[in-house]
């Protein structure tokens, strides 16, 4: 009889440690979604009806977080859908919105947890690239500057400066439940002066963040939008990343793995490719570019 508890103690224990390993790898399903006209309201911008009857009025894509013991990967899995019907090839303003605002778009993120390591890697005049940075609260808000007019309206050879915005990081006893998991919130709120035809103004803005330590690791569906913890839910107001589902199982090595083929770029080689590519547009436009500056920072 005690050989045959002993025995249970033991295959109960394999049990435990096997199940303990599955759970250190899975994948999230996350939903972004995005509402241009809002987001735009948000920065403090006003838009016709004639430019809000142009924009989807909202703009879902699906997201994937795979992720090991020592590593993650988030990526879209399909095309942006808008609810104007425009489908995978139409994400239009929402798509551009991701891209700019980081978190989304058809970039893949590739995340080291020993360290809160990060790698963007993106697909730019038909070379890949990867671009390295850290998980962070970034200083330049939820939404990234926008200024309309100012300065010398003939000037379109760089974007309108936008001064950074304050930021407070508010932890609140709120929670929820998200996946299975209690999180907590953090609001982050960014005050913020913008100049819109040139008139000043003072826009303040909360984004939500819903976060969980049960995980055992730090990540954010948006690197600059990070506090503490695995994010599984920023919301804002015109967009939202939310987990969905989470299934354990074996993830390989090489889907948590930047590709070897991207080259480095760093953050300020990129911002001048960036802004290189911005002036060329706007001296190849009609008239020549002498028209009122539009700059997103």
């Amino acid at each position: 009889m005690k050989k045959i508890f002993i025995a249970l103690l033991g295959v109960m224990s394999i049990a435990s440690v096997a199940n303990a390993q599955k759970k250190t790898s899975g994948a999230i399903q996350f939903e972004n979604t995005i509402d241009p006209a809002a987001m735009a309201s948000a920065s403090g911008i006003q838009l016709t009806d004639q430019m809000k009857a142009r924009m989807p009025s909202s703009s879902k894509t699906n997201f994937e977080l795979l992720f090991t013991a020592t590593n993650a990967s988030y990526m879209p899995v399909e095309e942006t859908e808008d609810s104007n019907g425009a489908g995978g090839g139409g994400g239009g303003m929402g798509r551009m919105m991701m891209r700019f605002g980081g978190g989304g778009g058809n970039r893949e993120y590739y995340y080291t947890f020993a360290d809160k390591g990060l790698k963007e890697v993106f697909d730019l005049n038909d070379t890949t690239y990867y671009m390295p940075s850290k998980l962070t609260l970034s200083t330049s808000g939820p939404i990234g500057s926008m200024r309309m007019g100012g300065g010398n309206p003939r000037d379109t050879t760089k974007a309108q400066p936008a001064p950074a915005p304050k930021i407070e990081v508010v932890k609140t006893d709120s929670t929820k439940q998200i996946i299975g998991f209690t999180c907590h919130q953090a609001i982050v709120r960014s005050t913020r002066a913008i100049k819109i035809l040139d008139m000043d103004k003072n826009v303040v803005e909360e984004t939500k963040i819903w976060y969980t330590k049960d995980l055992g690791f730090d990540f954010s569906p948006n690197p600059n939008m990070w506090t503490e913890g695995a994010v599984l839910a920023i919301e804002g107001r015109g967009n939202s990343s939310i987990a969905k589902s989470i299934e354990y199982r074996n993830v390989s090595a090489k889907d948590v793995t930047a590709p070897k083929k991207a080259k480095l770029i760093t953050a300020e080689e990129y911002k001048t490719k960036m802004e290189n590519m911005m002036k060329r547009f706007r001296q190849n436009r009609p008239g020549g570019g002498q028209g009122r500056a539009f700059g997103m920072n």
